[in-house]
């Protein structure tokens, strides 16, 4: 905060503001004030609903300020939107949320002072300009809101919690290119600035609609496929392997032990083992597979066009890979403690070999996984009746 303050202060002091530039930032803001109240209820739902780094449309109109007018007057309007946002998308935010709502407005604007540094480098206004200015905005947010990510949890972080996943950051640079189309309407027809609200509401309303989505089929915790998501993914696949006389193997992965490890360091520590899992699981199988969590320490996959024989081999790939995993988390009382030599029991069943239907199939992994914990665990058992079909740890 003070580095942002003490730019603007150096601006203000160096960099005299003109009738055009106050003209143009009445403009700026009073379009972005008009897009917060369009949009103001599907913002308070994307909030409410966020997982990660929440990203909101602030940067279209940032970005446009930091080549139109002067830096002082860019953290001005940084200061304003976060100021409206807070008191009319983010109600009823408490102390710990305003710090954070103010750690962002200052981060906007530092991007917003890159953005004008990298478009002065860039020379006369113009594509490269624009594209300058949008690149320096995106790595100064980048930079600043992943170090903050990091030192608020340096045990917990990792690239994907502090940068942002792909669709994220895809996300920033879709906001960041109309921004860079808006500041060429403002530069040439204003009145025509008036026509990004629109395209700006049904971008932000899709985000949410994906978002949803994500809740509807997505096991919070893991990331994973919730139990009817998956179970709805299964029956497709078994029609499809029926029409195409394939086969498909199925995994029912099975912790040893968990509840030891909820009684010993608590259940938020049993979620990190369940997100370490989940991430090795997802790992270790192809992205058209389907990997899901079925239920407390249960994980289930369905691998297509994937003999018995191939699928052991899966299995036992993760089993291995869980038998590795080192896990940081903390107990209960806040002591940080690593998790490991965690195993687990794997049942393998392949359609049509063990059954006719998702339901027999998965009921002969079921089966074959109380083999494997009644033969000392930690190891991955083929279908009952079939013992040539084990590996054994």
């Amino acid at each position: 905060m003070a580095a942002a303050a003490a730019l603007t202060v150096v601006s203000t002091l160096l960099i005299s503001v003109t009738m055009a530039d106050m003209r143009m930032f009445a403009l700026i803001t009073g379009l972005a004030i008009a897009q917060t109240e369009v949009t103001r209820r599907i913002e308070r739902q994307r909030r409410m609903l966020s997982h990660g780094p929440h990203i909101n449309v602030t940067s279209v109109w940032l970005l446009p300020a930091a080549l139109l007018v002067p830096p002082q007057l860019v953290a001005a309007l940084a200061v304003v939107l976060y100021a409206y946002l807070a008191l009319r998308s983010w109600n009823g935010i408490g102390a710990g949320e305003a710090h954070r709502v103010a750690a962002n407005a200052t981060t906007m604007v530092l991007s917003g002072f890159g953005a004008a540094l990298a478009g002065d480098l860039a020379g006369e206004q113009g594509v490269a300009t624009v594209a300058a200015a949008a690149l320096g905005y995106f790595l100064v947010n980048t930079a600043l809101t992943g170090l903050g990510l990091y030192l608020a949890d340096p045990a917990k972080a990792t690239p994907a919690s502090c940068l942002g996943t792909m669709d994220d950051n895809l996300l920033e640079a879709s906001i960041l290119c109309v921004g860079g189309l808006l500041t060429m309407v403002l530069t040439n027809e204003p009145l025509l600035s008036l026509l990004v609200i629109l395209p700006l509401y049904i971008l932000q309303r899709s985000v949410l609609i994906k978002r949803l989505e994500e809740l509807a089929t997505t096991d919070q915790k893991t990331q994973l496929l919730n139990a009817t998501t998956w179970q709805d993914g299964a029956q497709r696949e078994i029609s499809r392997a029926e029409r195409e006389h394939s086969t498909f193997g199925a995994l029912m992965i099975d912790l040893d032990h968990f509840k030891h490890i909820n009684d010993t360091f608590g259940h938020l520590a049993g979620d990190d083992v369940l997100k370490a899992v989940a991430a090795v699981v997802k790992q270790e199988t192809r992205a058209h597979d389907l990997v899901g969590r079925f239920g407390g320490e249960e994980f289930v996959a369905l691998l297509p066009s994937t003999s018995k024989e191939d699928a052991i081999v899966t299995a036992e790939r993760i089993r291995q890979r869980i038998s590795e995993l080192v896990i940081p988390t903390r107990t209960n009382e806040g002591e940080q403690v690593a998790i490991e030599r965690r195993t687990a029991s794997i049942g393998v069943a392949s359609f049509p070999l063990d059954g006719s239907s998702i339901e027999e199939v998965m009921a002969s992994a079921d089966a074959a996984v109380y083999v494997a914990k009644d033969s000392g665990r930690n190891r991955v058992v083929g279908s009952v009746g079939k013992p040539a079909l084990a590996a054994v740890a």
